[in-house]
């Protein structure tokens, strides 16, 4: 079945025998998720659809949602894209080759209430002009409070996708993650973690089929585990001093996204839609001049201390 994307270039490079089914394969669960969270959120509100092409090769289709009940922003994207990058870009992004294929999905959630955290999930797959290819992926969740409860759960499912596939994935991957979504500037991770992976290699850490089967299990927790969060923390109250609090949350989030962020750096350096690049960033949000620091034994200080790296959320002692 094609691919309904933007129109791309007749001349796309020669593909690896398992990119069309791993590129219609995302482009589906795109959809399948877009459909589950509209449900979760309601219903009132639909994502619109953004169709692009890249000059230099390929698309993407953008599903965007607005002024939900409770996703205040959400995009869903879906790229196919391939060319040629710069040698700058290429020895930023650390890519063997200046040629590449690149597919995936990406999600950022942002709800309105401060009780209700953001989340965000990207699975993706590349090729290198020279034959190399690799999977990359992974899946945090960003408290504007943290539910101690709610943030073991979460690494509990992630363990249990891991475990099925190789036993020493979670342990390796979320270590990954608390050194990736960190903001060194800050001194605190972005959220309570989660799982990230980056170069599994085919050939390397597995077969192409071993390595997508972990990627297509990633993907689809994300749905089921955060939709639950959705029921059970949207009707929870919360006061304007929660939502100055989220604000400044929110612009935690966005520091990182912008300065830190390889999905954001790879979208500008290869030529993306910067509207679709720029959709995790959150609707509202605001910079204070050197906040005071949230009062000691406060719900605020509380959530402080688990935005750090090494917290082990399977230790239930």
């Amino acid at each position: 079945m094609p691919v309904t994307t933007a129109p791309t270039p007749a001349s796309a490079p020669a593909f690896a025998p398992a990119r069309p089914h791993i590129e219609a394969w995302l482009a589906d669960f795109q959809l399948r998720l877009v459909q589950q969270l509209e449900a979760a959120d309601g219903g009132a509100v639909p994502f619109i659809t953004d169709l692009w092409a890249r000059p230099g090769g390929g698309g993407g289709r953008s599903k965007v949602l607005e002024g939900g009940q409770i996703l205040e922003k959400g995009g869903v994207g879906f790229s196919a894209v391939f060319g040629e990058m710069s040698e700058a870009a290429a020895r930023q992004l650390h890519m063997p080759s200046l040629g590449f294929y690149a597919t995936g999905v990406s999600v950022v959630l942002h709800p309105r209430s401060p009780r209700v955290p953001i989340i965000h999930m990207n699975v993706r797959y590349f090729e290198a002009a020279g034959g190399e290819a690799w999977f990359g992926g992974g899946i945090d969740l960003t408290p504007i409070y943290v539910d101690e409860a709610q943030a073991r759960r979460f690494h509990e499912q992630l363990k249990a996708v891991c475990d099925k596939h190789n036993p020493a994935y979670y342990s390796k991957f979320t270590r990954w993650a608390d050194d990736y979504f960190y903001l060194p500037h800050r001194q605190e991770t972005r959220g309570v973690g989660g799982i990230f992976f980056d170069r599994l290699t085919v050939g390397q850490d597995g077969s192409t089929d071993e390595l997508f089967a972990f990627v297509q299990d990633v993907a689809e927790l994300f749905g089921s585990a955060y939709t639950l969060i959705m029921s059970e923390n949207a009707a929870l109250p919360f006061t304007e001093k929660e939502e100055a609090w989220q604000s400044l949350r929110r612009a935690r989030y966005a520091e990182f996204n912008l300065a830190f962020d390889r999905g954001t750096q790879f979208g500008l350096q290869t030529g993306g839609r910067t509207e679709s690049i720029l959709m995790s960033l959150p609707p509202r949000t605001g910079w204070a001049y050197n906040p005071a620091p949230p009062a000691a034994g406060s719900a605020e200080a509380n959530t402080l201390g688990w935005l750090r790296k090494g917290v082990d959320w399977l230790d239930h002692a």
